[in-house]
């Protein structure tokens, strides 16, 4: 994996994007190694929390313009396949059974803006730029829309995507693009805060069924989501981490997972 460089500590992981001399453009064998880590952390019981960031003066500065432009002479189908192995990116990172933290950084456009939208929690330098560029260069957002409509409400995203300007960290945090932006001095003690926060002192089994849930219930209808949700509670109280943290919360110890 020469473009992912992987490292862990304790219970947290962090996949930073290494392809610095183009900004961590998101090419085909980028995307596969990303995917195949997070298949790789999805399956690893001593990681909790992954981290995602990037190498380098950006974050991530989008899609790989040099191979965009290599697939103008492909075909319809290799365009698609293509289209498709990005698409499976972004749905792994929302459908993913841990958290994902996004450490962002310098610029996140297009793709990049992309991911930022499609982690559970991003933390922003307040002078990130960051946006959806796509219709400047004559592309259109489309797979990247589906991720930012479900994290913004459609007013915002009308305005980035159609103007296709950049705005700052402040600014995403302020419309919920991101979560959290934090002066510079203090993006890496914020990110691996919370994601050793979230690694010593939640359920791992809750934490999956709670991702689960904010995958699915977003596109569900009122009867739907409540059904739905019903059948999860009830899943969740016959697991064991259920089953010992109520014990740990009477019995007033520390639960299992706690360290």
């Amino acid at each position: 994996m020469a473009d992912l460089l992987v490292r862990d500590d304790g219970r947290v992981r962090t996949l930073t994007l290494h392809r610095p001399e183009r900004r961590n453009a998101l090419s085909h064998g980028l995307v596969a190694d990303l995917r195949a880590a997070l298949d790789d952390a999805a399956a690893d019981d001593g990681v909790r929390v992954v981290v995602l960031a990037g190498e380098g003066k950006a974050f991530c500065a989008g899609a790989d313009l040099d191979a965009m432009r290599a697939l103008q002479t492909a075909s319809t189908p290799d365009n698609l396949s293509d289209s498709e192995h990005l698409a499976g990116l972004f749905r792994q990172i929302v459908t993913h059974p841990k958290p994902i933290v996004g450490r962002l950084h310098g610029a996140a456009i297009g793709g990049g803006c992309g991911l930022a939208a499609a982690c559970d929690i991003s933390v922003a330098e307040e002078g990130l730029k960051i946006g959806f560029t796509e219709v400047r260069l004559g592309f259109v957002p489309a797979i990247v829309m589906v991720v930012a409509l479900r994290r913004m409400g459609e007013t915002a995203v009308r305005d980035l995507m159609l103007r296709g300007h950049l705005i700052d960290g402040s600014e995403a945090a302020r419309i919920g693009l991101v979560t959290y932006a934090v002066p510079s001095d203090w993006l890496d003690e914020t990110v691996y805060a919370i994601a050793h926060e979230i690694a010593s002192e939640t359920s791992a089994s809750a934490i999956a069924l709670t991702k689960a849930m904010l995958a699915r219930v977003p596109g569900m209808g009122l009867d739907e989501g409540f059904t739905y949700a019903a059948q999860m509670n009830a899943l969740c109280r016959t697991t064991p981490d259920f089953q010992a943290g109520i014990a740990s919360f009477l019995d007033k110890t520390p639960p299992p997972w706690k360290t």
